[in-house]
Parts: C-alpha cells; sequence; structure tokens
C-alpha cells in the first residue's frame, strides 16, 4: 500500500485533541468552499463520533449556508500506517450502493453528497454524507450487556427485530448498481466470498497478522463444503445487524456502513445477522449476563426474513459457518493490531487470537446448536 503525503498543517489522525479538531475543520471547510464554489460555507460544531473504528473514522459536523445548517458525516479511509483492519477502502462503491438504495426506497439511508478519491484535500481520501437521526445499539460494551435494548418491553424488542429484518428484505429486493454487476457473472456470488474470504486471510497473515489454526481448519471446510448450487445473487449488505442501524422508538431510521456490499446469496446477510447477536449473547453468558436470549433467535429469524422476502433459504448452517470464519479472521486482524501496537501481549495459543474461538470450534466440530 502507498502512503500518500499528507499536506502541512493539517492533521489527519483526527485524534480527540481540539487542535486537530480545529485544523480538520478548517481544510474541510475550505475544500467545501471550492467543491461547491460558494465561499459563504462554514464548518461548524467538528467532533468525532465514538462510532469511529478501525475500517473508517467518522466525523461529525455541521456545514452552514447561508441561513442553513446541515448536519452531515464526514468519513475519512483509514491510514495504511494505523494497519487497517482491511486491505481497500471503495468510496465510489459505497456511494454507488448507498445510492441505489435510496433511489429503490426500500430501505433508509442517508444521501451521499460528495466523494473526494484526492488525497490533498485532508490527507487521505474521504466522503461527505448527511446526517440521519437515530441511535445504534452499541458495540463497546456489547448492547447484551445493557442498556436501553435490554431495559425494553417485549413488545418493544419484537417490534425492532420484525422491522429490522424487513429493513434486511428491503436491501435484498433492491437492484444492485453497476458498480457491483461488474463484479462478475451472475450466481458467483459464493465462489467469490470463499476466494475473498481465502484472499483476506492470507493479506491479514503477510501484513503484520500470525497463523491462526482455528482459522485455517475453518477456511478448509468453506472450501471443501461449498453448496453445489447457491441461491440467486442479490444486493447484499454485508455487515448486516443491529450495530450499522439508527433506530428512533424501536423503528429503523438509517442503514449504515456500506464498505461490504457485494453481490452474494441472501443467506449471506441473514446469516450474518443472526451469527452477530448469538456471538454477542454467548458473550453475555459467559460473563454471567442474562443478554437477551429470546431476541434475534435464528427460527424467528429466518422465518420473518422467508415471509418478508418470499425467498427460500438454503444451507444455512454453511453460511452460519461462513460468518464466524470471517468474523474470525477480522478479530484476528484486531487482536494483531493491538499486539503491534503494544496494547496487549500476543496469546501464547494463537486461536486466542479469535475472540469467539470457543464458539467457532464448536461449530466446526458440529456441535453448536443454532434451532434453526
Amino acid at each position: 500500500m502507498t502512503r500518500h503525503p499528507v499536506p502541512d498543517g493539517v492533521n489527519t489522525t483526527v485524534t480527540t485533541t481540539r487542535t486537530d479538531l480545529d485544523e480538520l475543520a478548517a481544510a474541510l471547510q475550505s475544500w467545501l468552499r471550492t467543491a461547491e464554489d460558494d465561499q459563504s460555507i462554514t464548518v461548524e460544531d467538528l467532533e468525532r463520533s465514538e462510532s469511529s473504528g478501525m475500517s473508517s473514522v467518522t466525523v461529525l459536523f455541521t456545514a452552514v449556508r447561508g441561513g442553513d445548517r446541515s448536519a452531515q458525516v464526514l468519513r475519512l479511509a483509514p491510514e495504511p500506517s494505523a494497519l487497517p483492519v482491511f486491505p481497500g477502502y471503495d468510496l465510489h462503491r459505497q456511494a454507488a450502493v448507498t445510492g441505489a438504495l435510496a433511489d429503490a426506497g426500500l430501505v433508509p439511508v442517508p444521501r451521499v453528497r460528495r466523494v473526494e478519491e484526492s488525497p490533498e484535500p485532508l490527507g487521505r481520501p474521504f466522503l461527505v454524507m448527511d446526517r440521519a437521526d437515530g441511535t445504534a445499539p452499541p458495540d463497546n460494551p456489547p448492547y447484551v450487556f445493557g442498556g436501553p435494548l435490554v431495559d425494553a418491553t417485549p413488545a418493544e424488542r419484537d417490534r425492532m427485530q420484525r422491522a429490522s429484518v424487513a429493513l434486511l428484505a428491503g436491501v435484498h429486493a433492491t437492484p444492485p448498481p453497476d458498480a457491483l454487476l461488474a463484479d462478475g457473472p451472475a450466481g458467483t456470488g459464493l465462489a467469490r466470498l470463499v476466494d475473498d474470504t481465502v484472499a483476506y486471510y492470507e493479506w491479514t497473515v503477510a501484513n503484520g497478522g500470525v497463523r491462526v489454526p482455528i482459522l485455517e481448519d475453518g477456511l478448509r471446510r468453506l472450501r471443501d463444503e461449498r453448496p453445489a448450487q447457491a441461491s440467486p445473487d442479490v444486493l447484499a449488505w454485508g455487515d448486516a445487524r443491529i450495530g450499522n442501524i439508527l433506530y428512533r422508538d424501536f423503528e429503523p431510521t438509517a442503514a449504515l456502513d456500506w464498505e461490504g456490499a457485494a453481490l452474494a446469496p441472501p443467506e449471506y446477510d441473514v446469516a450474518w445477522f443472526v451469527f452477530f447477536h448469538r456471538m454477542y449473547q454467548d458473550m453475555a453468558a459467559s460473563f454471567g449476563k442474562p443478554g437477551l436470549p429470546g431476541f434475534l433467535r435464528a427460527a424467528d429469524v429466518l422465518g420473518q426474513y422467508r415471509a418478508d422476502s418470499d425467498r427460500a433459504l438454503h444451507d444455512m448452517p454453511y453460511f452460519l459457518m461462513l460468518s464466524a470464519v470471517r468474523m474470525g479472521i477480522i478479530f484476528a486482524r484486531i487482536k494483531a493490531r493491538s499486539v503491534h501496537f503494544g496494547d496487549t501481549p500476543a496469546p501464547a495459543d494463537p486461536d486466542e487470537y479469535v475472540l469467539h474461538h470457543r464458539m467457532l470450534r464448536a461449530l466446526l466440530d458440529d456441535r453448536y446448536e443454532w434451532e434453526i
């Protein structure tokens, strides 16, 4: 990967210091004035979002144009020197997917206003989009450990679950944009997913990671047991989970984070949706917390999705394993990054680079119960 030069005076690490944020606000304001040919635009209230992660940096700000105040979001591609979680960050692809969803009107998404691929204005590529109203269930600590969702009534959680599954069906009913149709012939999405998963693992190993035996066991299973015939490809989210949905009164207001969007069988997203909650629920149980055992149960999600989409789902155990392996690679990358920067020691057992390694081992041993 090539590291782009950073313009003088702009600190693009986007730390929490006020100086860094003020410098970024000034650079962003200058870029907006040029991009929109309006020297009266000002940028105010710029702050780093708590949702910023290692796949991108998210910054909130208000753009003032005359008497109009517009709440917007700046998403910056990660710095290669920071050992990003993923090997690529295609801003135009994200914008194309979000635009297709907005045009179809089946899924609420924030409007992408501009994409800037040049690193010159802010030190790295970025996009600007409208800020949506609502709150997402948190990942740190996971929402199953406490908070509004745990405190909600069963009826409120049921409303949220039904609306979220319906949203997922809406994603899959949306015509894919040309940016995804160019990926390959129809019906090859699963093969690409498996190949990409293997390639992603090898990239993590070659870029500061270690070989993890449990992940290599999983990759062998995915290659050897791939279904001979998969469901027709759809516009797949690639990170379908409630943590990427904003809610107000337990109803979705916006679906976010389309970096992983792809042409893939619908089972890919449905499995990820189920797996992610189950992983968190297992985590809660390991800490002696009740969590939310009746929420997003596999059988309920699959039944609701079939009713909402009128699609049959096949080979779900395979796709659930695919989800666990892909998430395992992500966790191993995050752990390797933490070790690299001296935040944590390297585990003695490389399988422990995977946060949910016990769950994954049970899956590989065919002794994990999904109730599907």
